[in-house]
C-alpha cells in the first residue's frame, strides 16, 4: 500500500496519507482542505527499536495534552468526592 507524506498548502500541515488506486487523494486532517503537495519521502522501514522510540514519542506527546491534563483534574475530582462520600456514610 503506498503511504505519501504531504504538506497542505492552505494551512502548511503535514501528514502521511494512504492513496489507492482509482481514489480520491486523503483531505488534510487539520483544515480538510485538498490542495496538498506531495512531499519526497523514503522507504518505510520498521524494526522493533523504531516501534518503542515511535510509542515514546506518542506517549511523551499525549502525557503534555490538553486532553490527559483534563483527564487527571476529573479523575481527581471524582477521588475526592468519593472521599466525601465516604467519611459522610462513616459519620452517620
Amino acid at each position: 500500500m503506498p503511504i505519501y507524506d504531504f504538506k497542505c498548502r492552505g494551512c502548511g500541515h503535514q501528514f502521511e496519507g494512504l492513496v489507492l488506486p482509482a481514489r480520491t487523494p486523503p483531505a488534510c486532517p487539520a483544515c480538510q482542505g485538498q490542495d496538498l503537495e506531495r512531499l519526497v519521502s523514503s522507504f518505510a522501514v520498521n524494526s522493533a527499536e523504531l516501534s518503542q522510540a515511535a510509542i515514546k514519542k506518542a506517549k511523551k506527546a499525549y502525557a503534555g495534552s490538553p486532553r490527559q491534563r483534563d483527564k487527571q483534574v476529573h479523575e481527581r475530582e471524582v477521588f475526592v468526592e468519593h472521599v466525601k462520600e465516604r467519611e459522610e456514610d462513616a459519620q452517620r
